[in-house]
């Protein structure tokens, strides 16, 4: 007995646009607490390098996660992510991940 394998079906990537929600999203808010006590915290002081500093903390755990979910396949993940491999290179060098 022969079995065909079926054509592999080819499904559009899942999309999701936050800004269509009128609800407040987990990771939106996880962010908003986190900056809101960053600032209570800083007791006076002022805040610099905003922006690099959250980019950092949320860049890190994103590559570690796709990169689990990907099985270490960099095609795979830079898909997930919708960026080109050498741009995954390139970050998963910075955060020493490859």
């Amino acid at each position: 007995m022969t079995v065909e394998a079926s054509p592999a079906r080819k499904e559009p990537p899942a999309r999701f646009s936050v800004a269509k929600s009128k609800q407040t999203e987990p990771l939106q808010e996880c962010v908003r607490d986190a900056l809101s006590s960053y600032f209570r915290q800083l007791d006076g002081h002022k805040a610099t390098d905003l922006y690099q500093m959250v980019i950092a903390e949320v860049e890190r755990p994103l590559f570690e996660t796709v990169m689990q979910h990907a099985g270490g396949n960099q095609t795979h993940a830079a898909r997930i992510l919708g960026i080109s491999r050498s741009t995954l290179r390139k970050k998963l060098a910075i955060y020493h991940l490859s």
